[in-house]
């Protein structure tokens, strides 16, 4: 039994409250490990800016690019003293040397296998190309740290419904043999859709009450 003293539980957080905090190139250089923290990931065309944005209601808030692969370095938000989003850089960055790949697939494994704070992660794919190689390797990184994954299956307004719900049940049915620990939904960021069932997620994750034995 630790005598780590716990910390105490954070009230739901206001999405529309948020604020950036700080930005690291590298792992080491993230703010102190405590509190509580989820992160967003995806390939970089995934439209993961624009759904922390949509979510929040700040046009302004992360970065946007019509040129994938603009985010490289993983990015704070506030939404309290002890509760954090997080935009990790797009994987799959078009246009930049193979170091820099490499250098930053190290990064985000380190991030999701040793980061304390992290409750929980947030991987977006375009609902077109959904579970593609990277996407994959992300789950198994997330996985492997008994991660919890809610999936966003991002523009969602590109397709009709009856499509939509038809790739929505495909990824479920894919995602079968990877246990309880990953859950998955439509999302739109130019429709601002999808947001009760994302926030009824986030809050859950933010305001779970921690182990400190864990």
């Amino acid at each position: 039994m630790s005598d780590t003293p716990r910390q105490p539980v954070p009230a739901t957080p206001n999405y529309r409250k948020v604020a950036y905090l700080t930005s690291a190139a590298k792992f080491s250089q993230c703010p102190p490990d405590e509190g509580w923290e989820v992160a967003f990931a995806g390939r970089s065309n995934a439209g993961k800016s624009s759904a922390i944005n949509s979510l929040t209601g700040n046009s302004k808030l992360a970065k946007t690019s019509r040129t994938p692969g603009r985010t490289q370095l993983i990015n704070f938000f506030e939404l309290s003293e002890s509760q954090r989003l997080v935009d990790l850089p797009g994987y799959g960055f078009a246009k930049v040397p193979l170091a820099v790949k490499r250098e930053w697939t190290k990064q985000l494994e380190n991030y999701l296998q040793q980061r304390q704070c992290l409750r929980g992660l947030i991987l977006l794919m375009d609902v077109r190309h959904p579970l593609q190689a990277f996407d994959q390797q992300m789950l198994d990184w997330a996985l492997a740290a008994r991660m919890p994954v809610h999936i966003l299956l991002t523009k969602a307004d590109k397709l009709k419904k009856g499509p939509a719900n038809s790739t929505l049940l495909q990824v479920r049915k894919e995602l079968e043999a990877r246990g309880g620990l990953v859950s998955v939904q439509l999302f739109s960021a130019l429709k601002h859709s999808g947001h009760e069932q994302l926030v009824t997620v986030l809050n859950t994750w933010l305001t779970t009450e921690k182990d400190p034995a864990d």
